[in-house]
């Protein structure tokens, strides 16, 4: 051992004196006198790809990577060597180095140069990548599969990743992880289109008669950890107008919609005991963000009907971001983490109801009802 780190230490002299080769050579032969370290690997890769020799700095480098895998020095000098000798996986290999940055992680100044050489060639790689990929896709797709496979694509250029269910009670199993549902699996949806005048006339006619019971949208008890939510526990920004909550009919507010829950009554809503059907007007103020959560139970999926959206609003489900669309419908997982912004000046307002899942059977339906029911749990709608 004492040998060895002779060895290293007059490698390290040799190589500041600018005689690599020697330094090489100091490397190899402590390499070989015992248990090396990945220091001692990753200099001697140094010493090997200064001298021209690719090939045994890749080599040297893999031994590196063999006792620390994950090592982002090493990780990022594998790419750099091969990007040398023009290997076309280069970017990727940029891709896993940076990958074990964490993103709010600062980058100290000498590494920022490398770093942002990195990103490029990473970026590069997934562009260029992600259009070989697209070029060779069927061309009769329709628009809901070229979604699919345009997500399909950027999964694999790692633009995008797949992103769990993480209901905080009740995940029922085999159920499909899906961000934004198809329009097509909910038949009734032009239905609640179609009727978008008239809700949203009864919504102003609600708040013009100040007839409403607004509520707050998170309302935990201050006992109960919530880290995510403390900014808007009992927050007004973030109100709610329930209809149906949690399987009942809110009469002070339901009585003035009729033509609302009419459209409502099509959709394939949940009945569960305590929890559901929930429908609900969500208003969400001027500058007010919704951070990053997930729902309560994978067996409903969330549904937002844009009534009032200013520009500057956002949602996102996993990896994928849409903007509002007055009376355009769309349907979501929301024990997917999800996130919603109003940066505009203006109030931003949605109805939302609570859908079953379409994969669950009618056993499937009866099962989540008992369990659920019996459990005195309750649902909400989602942003």
């Amino acid at each position: 051992m004492v040998q060895m780190q002779t060895l290293e230490q007059q490698a390290d002299s040799a190589a500041s004196a600018g005689d690599f080769n020697a330094a090489r050579a100091l490397l190899e032969q402590a390499a070989a006198a015992g248990p090396s370290s990945v220091a001692l690997w990753t200099k001697l890769s140094a010493m090997c790809k200064i001298s021209g020799d690719l090939q045994a700095a890749l080599g040297a480098i893999d031994r590196a990577l063999a006792l620390a895998p994950l090592d982002f020095s090493a990780l990022l000098a594998r790419a750099v060597i091969l990007d040398n000798l023009g290997d076309p996986n280069a970017g990727e290999e940029y891709g896993n180095a940076l990958a074990q940055i964490h993103p709010d992680e600062e980058i100290p100044g000498p590494w920022q140069a490398a770093v942002a050489h990195a990103r490029k060639r990473r970026d590069d790689w997934r562009l260029k990548l992600g259009g070989r990929l697209a070029s060779g896709l069927p061309s009769d797709l329709s628009p809901a599969e070229r979604v699919r496979a345009e997500r399909f694509i950027t999964n694999r250029t790692r633009n995008t990743r797949h992103h769990h269910q993480e209901p905080s009670d009740f995940h029922f199993p085999g159920l499909p992880e899906i961000e934004f549902y198809d329009r097509d699996m909910f038949p009734a949806l032009p239905i609640l289109e179609q009727a978008v005048g008239d809700i949203r006339a009864e919504f102003d006619a609600l708040i013009a008669a100040e007839a409403a019971e607004m509520v707050p949208y998170i309302q935990y008890p201050d006992r109960v950890p919530m880290r995510q939510w403390k900014e808007l526990n009992h927050n007004p920004k973030w109100t709610a107008i329930h209809l149906l909550q949690n399987g009942r009919r809110i009469e002070q507010n339901a009585r003035h919609c009729p033509r609302t829950l009419e459209a409502i009554s099509h959709m394939d809503q949940p009945e569960v005991p305590g929890a559901s059907p929930n429908a609900m007007f969500s208003m969400l103020a001027p500058r007010t963000r919704i951070p990053p959560h997930t729902g309560v139970a994978n067996t409903r999926l969330v549904c937002h009907l844009p009534l009032i959206v200013p520009g500057n609003c956002g949602f996102r489900v996993g990896d994928t971001t849409r903007e509002w669309n007055v009376g355009e419908a769309f349907v979501f997982d929301d024990t997917i983490e999800h996130e919603a912004w109003n940066d505009s000046d203006e109030l931003r307002v949605v109805l939302i109801i609570d859908l079953w899942a379409p994969a669950l059977s009618s056993g499937d339906r009866r099962t989540v009802a008992a369990v659920i029911g019996n459990s005195g749990a309750t649902f909400a709608g989602s942003a």
